[in-house]
């Protein structure tokens, strides 16, 4: 076994069983693309079993703390299985969840997304990849499927030093999939869509905002950085007379109309705008056209911490600009997915647009991924995804 030594000092993080070792913090030693290293403090003491990946910032991913387990096909599987067990017991209003949510299931850069009958793995680090095998077969022995879809196209695979690779690893056919979501019917093609072919981590924010359309009276809505119209539905659920999506991709906008006929919304109550966000909201301003609810889902300004301070002037922007579209006793629930921008930066960007925009508001909900793409003690990286539910004064 390939042993890792750290430099001094630098054993704190795993002794605190966080799973990442940066590449400044090794001494010596190494491994091939994925193997298994043992890490060792400066002083010899066990610290954990890592992948090692050669050409990442992160040198080190953490698989166990504990010197006696073995990193074998058991280990996954009882992982596996683990992951599992713990969604079995949550109340998933979908038949549509996360399997495998990464560092937080002890499997660092694996994501797995189940569809109805059909697995979707992102293999997105070195140690996950050199047991992509052994994965798969875990992952359809746990579950009982027979389809396994993988896309790993995230940029997490290019600082790895992995190359992109998509498509079938266990059976075969159809990759467009309708699932349920709530009371909601909603399609999508998993080797299409973003991230494994649908946003999950908003399931529990679009049924929360679909109840407050209807406990505020909301009847009109604009739902920016649309996608395929996830939280569109909810808001005609709610009760919303008029809801427009508003997205720069035109077959995105295609499905979110698809969406409202799917789930019986009669069609002229539905705009897709295929437009850039900001622009956008310029212009209703300069129109004078108003909402009694905007949603704000942007992509991911910050990737990490480096991009923050220009991330947050981009949030900034579009949050002042959706405070002063909204009528008076309106609705503003605005996200971000980045993981460089933390809960309290993001509130005080919030804060600074209302500022700026001269509105105040009552925050009536934090919101956060659902619980099926949980967060973890040791690793608050895994808070990506935070928003606040405002109602304006």
């Amino acid at each position: 076994m390939k042993k890792v030594s750290l430099r001094p000092g630098k054993e704190r993080s795993l002794l605190k069983r966080h799973p990442w070792v940066f590449e400044s913090s090794i001494a010596r030693g190494g491994g091939d693309s994925g193997e298994t290293v043992r890490v060792e403090s400066a002083d010899g003491q066990f610290l954990a079993w890592a992948a090692f990946s050669p050409k990442s910032l992160i040198r080190l991913r953490a698989w166990s703390f504990d010197e006696a387990e073995r990193i074998d096909a058991g280990f996954f599987q009882r992982r596996i299985e683990q992951a599992i067990a713990m969604r079995a017991r949550l109340a998933i209003a979908s038949d549509a969840w996360r399997l495998i949510h990464g560092e937080a299931d002890g499997l660092p850069g694996l994501v797995v997304d189940r569809y109805g009958d059909t697995l979707v793995a992102q293999f997105g680090s070195a140690g996950a990849e050199r047991w992509k095998t052994v994965i798969a077969d875990a992952l359809l022995a746990a579950t009982g499927l027979t389809r396994l879809y993988e896309r790993s196209d995230a940029q997490a695979r290019e600082w790895e030093g992995l190359p992109v690779h998509t498509g079938w690893l266990r059976g075969d056919g159809a990759t467009a999939l309708t699932i349920r979501e709530h009371e909601w019917q909603l399609t999508l093609d998993v080797a299409e869509g973003h991230k494994t072919g649908y946003y999950l981590d908003q399931r529990d924010s679009r049924s929360r905002f679909a109840d407050a359309v209807k406990q505020y009276g909301v009847k009109t809505v604009l739902n920016c950085f649309s996608y395929t119209g996830g939280f569109s539905v909810a808001a005609l659920a709610g009760g919303a007379t008029q809801v427009v999506s508003v997205d720069s991709s035109g077959p995105a906008l295609e499905r979110a109309k698809a969406h409202v006929a799917l789930n019986g919304f009669a069609a002229n109550r539905h705009e897709a705008w295929d437009a850039d966000v900001n622009a956008t909201l310029r212009r209703c301003l300069q129109e004078g056209r108003r909402f009694d609810a905007i949603v704000l889902d942007p992509p991911k300004f910050a990737p990490t911490a480096a991009h923050a301070e220009r991330a947050a002037r981009a949030y900034k922007d579009i949050n002042r600009l959706a405070f002063m579209l909204l009528n008076d006793g309106g609705l503003l629930y605005t996200f971000s997915c980045s993981g460089g921008i933390s809960p309290d930066l993001f509130h005080k960007i919030v804060a600074g647009a209302g500022l700026d925009a001269g509105v105040d508001g009552y925050i009536v909900e934090r919101l956060s991924a659902a619980a099926d793409h949980p967060q973890t003690v040791c690793f608050p990286e895994g808070d990506y995804l935070k928003g606040l539910g405002i109602l304006k004064r």
